[in-house]
């Protein structure tokens, strides 16, 4: 049985020996953070495993997420340490329902957040994420459009365009039970923090926020803003980055409900057995991989800010 130090070197070895990249998405554990090679949102790591040269890329993450690298990197091997790892709103949407849904709404174009299968996705128009989602739906035509499956993502970018929006009733568990009783406390008991939530909280939390923002907008706005207290309203896992870019600043989480279990479930051990038995692999078939790439493409394809 290794201990934590000997677990990491072997890991260590055995990447450079497979040419192995190991991504963390920001709400893993400290030590899975601590240990890959890149760490940032779903999209940003996909996009990763896109740009390598790396044979190997072993995802830190959820199903949906090692889904869109093999979507993106097709030639590479994609490993997820934890098979089980999935994303109850990514699978609060299937591509018949979704297909149904559209039925209703004939023509109208359908922006599928990037925490999606590749299913749903090969089903959708275009991809957004939490960052660009306004943008997104603001570049694609025609004043109506679909949203899916977050339904307080939805009702955030519906706040914030002309357009006629249809979401899609999906959510995101912890983020959804994230309350505004949890925050009047927080800000009762740190009155000078500033209160930064992401879209997929619920409508009512949000209202009572400072800034409202991505993962990476979290990051930028903890670094750039004066203030030295910060209550954070997303999973637990983005304490560590947060704390580790400002030592000089303190990061309240509100309630310990703001963790998510599967992203807690890949373990260095997990990273380890991945790396030698080069498994579970996750792949996505030609017919859908086409079209959820092209779902994807057309949101890379709208310029930057």
């Amino acid at each position: 049985m290794l201990n934590q130090l000997e677990t990491i070197q072997e890991i260590r070895r055995l990447a450079n020996e497979r040419d192995a990249l190991i991504l963390a998405h920001n709400y893993q554990r400290d030590e899975i953070q601590a240990l890959a090679d890149i760490t940032g949102d779903s999209l940003a790591l996909s996009m990763e495993a896109a740009r390598t040269d790396k044979r190997v890329i072993v995802f830190c993450g959820v199903h949906f997420m090692a889904e869109s690298a093999s979507i993106l990197a097709p030639d590479k091997i994609v490993l997820l340490p934890r098979l089980d790892a999935g994303c109850p709103m990514a699978d609060m949407v299937t591509a018949e329902g979704l297909r149904q849904f559209k039925s209703k709404h004939p023509g109208v174009p359908v922006v599928t957040y990037v925490n999606s299968t590749a299913a749903v996705k090969a089903e959708s128009d275009i991809c957004c994420t939490s960052a660009n989602a306004i943008k997104v739906v603001e570049a694609v035509e025609g004043g109506e459009v679909i949203l899916v499956p977050d339904r307080n993502l939805g009702h955030y970018i519906a706040k914030r365009t002309s357009k006629t929006c249809y979401f899609w009733e999906g959510y995101c568990p912890t983020h959804d039970r994230f309350t505004v009783d949890d925050v009047n406390r927080a800000k009762e008991d740190h009155p000078r923090a500033l209160f930064m939530a992401h879209p997929e909280c619920t409508p009512s939390v949000l209202a009572l926020a400072d800034h409202i923002c991505s993962t990476s907008g979290m990051y930028d706005f903890a670094k750039n803003n004066p203030a030295q207290k910060f209550i954070v309203g997303t999973e637990a896992g983005i304490l560590y980055r947060l704390r580790k870019d400002n030592p000089h600043k303190e990061f309240i989480l509100p309630t310990a409900r703001l963790i998510c279990p599967n992203m807690k479930l890949t373990s260095l051990e997990d990273v380890l057995k991945a790396l030698q038995t080069m498994s579970p692999q996750i792949t996505v078939p030609d017919h859908i991989r086409s079209a959820a790439r092209d779902c994807l493409d057309r949101m890379l394809a709208i310029p930057r800010d």
